[in-house]
C-alpha cells in the first residue's frame, strides 16, 4: 500500500516510543499531543485566507485579534478573537478574510516553511517519520500507529515531505504528527484544532519565533481547547 507514491510502513516499532510518551497525558493539553520530553515548545496558528482574484493571501491571527478589537497573544483562540464559533465552519469576515484557518491540516507553504527551519536541527533530515489520520477517510488499509485513542499510517522520507499532499486529490491533507529518525524534534497537527504544536530545543524554538511563521512560546502543560484564551472573552456562542 502506498500513500503519496510511498509505502506505508509495516515495523512500526521504531515510532512505539511516541505513544508511550503521550501515554497518560492530561487530554486538552500540549502534552497530549506532542510528546512532554522536549526542553521548549511552540505553537504555529495556521492562516486565514483572502481571495485576491485568483490568488489566496494568508491572513495572520493578530491581523483578525485587530480588525476584532481582540488581543492578540500565545494562548488566543480563533473563535475568541472573532466572537463566534461559526467562524469556525462556512461563515467568513470578508474582505479581511474568506476562508477560516484549516483544521487538522497544516497548509502547504506554512508546512515548507517550517520544515526549512526543522532541517537544520536534526541529524536525519532524510528519514523522517509522518503519521496520517485514518478517520480521515482514505480507503487504505494496514498497521497502524495508536495515539491518544487514533490511528495512524506512518510513512518514511526526507522533512520536505511535510510539504506534500498525502491524500488523493481533490482532497488535500498534511501528515498530523511527523518527526526526525533521531527524535531531535515532534510535530503535532491534531484533526480537531486550527493550530500545529512543536516540541524540540530551545534553539529550533527560539528560531521558529523569528521565522516567516506566525508562532508563539508554548508549554507542554497548556490547554489546547476552544475555551483556553485567557483574555479575549469566550465567543458568544461557545459550547455550555
Amino acid at each position: 500500500m502506498e500513500l503519496a507514491g510511498r509505502l506505508v510502513e509495516t515495523d512500526l516499532s521504531p515510532a512505539t516510543w511516541v505513544a508511550e510518551a503521550l501515554r497518560d497525558q492530561l487530554p486538552g493539553t500540549v502534552a497530549a499531543l506532542a510528546p512532554p520530553v522536549f526542553a521548549a515548545y511552540a505553537r504555529v496558528f495556521h492562516p486565514a485566507v483572502r481571495y485576491a482574484g485568483d490568488d489566496d493571501v494568508d491572513v495572520s491571527w493578530a491581523e483578525v485579534a485587530a480588525a476584532n478589537a481582540a488581543v492578540a497573544h500565545p494562548l488566543m483562540e480563533w473563535g475568541s478573537i472573532t466572537g463566534s464559533m461559526d467562524f469556525f465552519g462556512e461563515d467568513n469576515q470578508s474582505p479581511l478574510w474568506d476562508d477560516a484557518p484549516a483544521m487538522g491540516h497544516l497548509p502547504e507553504q506554512v508546512a515548507a516553511r517550517l520544515a526549512a527551519v526543522l532541517r537544520r536541527h536534526t541529524t536525519t533530515p532524510q528519514d523522517c517519520w509522518f503519521g496520517l489520520f485514518t478517520g480521515w477517510g482514505h480507503g487504505f488499509a494496514g498497521p497502524e500507529l495508536h495515539l491518544g485513542g487514533r490511528g495512524f499510517h506512518l510513512l518514511r522520507g526526507p522533512v520536505e515531505l511535510a510539504a506534500t499532499n498525502l491524500v488523493p486529490e481533490p482532497s488535500s491533507q498534511s501528515a498530523n504528527a511527523w518527526w526526525p529518525a533521531d527524535r531531535a524534534w515532534f510535530v503535532a497537527t491534531d484533526v480537531d484544532l486550527v493550530t500545529t504544536y512543536v516540541g524540540g530545543s530551545a534553539a529550533l524554538v527560539g528560531e521558529l519565533l523569528t521565522a516567516a511563521l506566525e508562532c508563539a512560546p508554548a508549554k507542554a502543560s497548556q490547554a489546547t481547547t476552544y475555551d483556553a484564551d485567557t483574555v479575549n472573552p469566550l465567543p458568544y456562542d461557545a459550547p455550555g
